[in-house]
């Protein structure tokens, strides 16, 4: 697909008007009813059909293709991160009030990230087709690495602080109590970060290394670096509602893992199989509505046995 500079720039307005206005919305603190998670749910979902339609219109069927199945894949992926983001919630103790805040600046710092990524990504791409082996490759191993740790403990039950929190909490004195919204205040004639800013630094930072999966992985699906972008900025833009609106309903998803490791693995032999064929080798190619099908049966699939899992696991409890 042949975008112009001008159709980025605007692609990027119209995102970030949308961004504006979902901010003007919940400007200030305030905890997020189920009717307003599942409202903004439905708009952003609703707007990302749109645009995949608007591709279809515009005569652009194979892109709109990709971006329903790179929308779909980043959506499911970012299920699973939002475990991780109930654990960092936990392990700040973050005030119901001021979560939707700190989701809102995170998303939009991990935005910012994978946009860079994708740069990169596209670039290694056109420069090096033996790129889509690295990919596949390490989206295998992902997925291995995700049935692993289903067959273990599902998610781990505390959070533990990367690199880049030790080494800010080393270098700048924080306060122990968040201070509003605040991010850093003057105490003492000292400037002190507070909490708020500590745990969007941990969301943001944890949803970069969800990328290093997520990237290969829609870069598996289409190599245009327009649709990889719009499909990322349209899945992660609806995570922070999605959190307050299935946050109880994460821990019935109990074989999530195995269904996102099936994808991931589908995925990366996607990857492997064009990559032969781009160096010659006569093998064939999965196709992007091939792929689509798979990964929402895949996901429909999982989501209902993940559900009479729990049920049958409640059920026996009551005995």
């Amino acid at each position: 697909m042949d975008v112009s500079l001008a159709a980025w720039l605007i692609t990027i307005a119209v995102l970030c008007a949308l961004i504006a206005v979902d901010f003007f919305f919940g400007r200030k603190p305030h905890e997020v009813s189920l009717r307003e998670a599942g409202t903004w749910s439905v708009i952003w979902i609703v707007l990302a059909c749109l645009f995949g339609l608007g591709l279809l219109l515009m005569g652009e069927g194979q892109a709109s293709g990709e971006f329903f199945a790179g929308y779909v894949t980043e959506k499911s992926l970012s299920v699973d991160n939002l475990f991780v983001f109930v654990l960092i919630m936990t392990k700040f103790a973050v005030p119901p009030a001021y979560q939707a805040r700190v989701l809102m600046v995170g998303v939009l710092m991990a935005l910012v990230m994978r946009a860079i990524f994708i740069a990169v990504g596209a670039a290694l791409i056109a420069a090096f087709s033996w790129v889509f082996y690295i990919f596949g490759a390490f989206l295998i191993w992902t997925a291995w690495k995700l049935i692993k740790e289903a067959r273990g403990e599902q998610h781990d039950e505390e959070y533990e602080e990367n690199r880049l929190l030790k080494m800010v909490e080393r270098r700048f004195p924080a306060t122990d109590q968040y201070h509003g919204t605040r991010l850093v205040i003057r105490e003492g004639g000292r400037r002190l970060i507070t909490p708020m800013l500590v745990v969007m630094l941990a969301i943001g930072s944890t949803d970069l290394l969800f990328a290093l999966d997520s990237i290969p992985a829609i870069f598996g699906l289409t190599e245009d670096a327009y649709i990889v972008f719009t499909a990322n900025a349209f899945a992660l833009m609806g995570l922070r509602q999605l959190y307050f609106l299935i946050g109880g309903l994460l821990k019935k998803l109990v074989h999530l893992s195995y269904g996102l490791s099936v994808i991931l693995g589908f995925i990366g032999v996607k990857l492997v199989l064009h990559a032969l064929h781009e160096s010659g080798v006569h093998v064939p190619e999965i196709s992007t509505p091939l792929s689509l099908g798979v990964i929402c049966v895949v996901l429909v699939v999982t989501t209902v046995t993940s559900l009479l899992a729990t049920r049958r696991e409640r059920e026996a409890e009551v005995r």
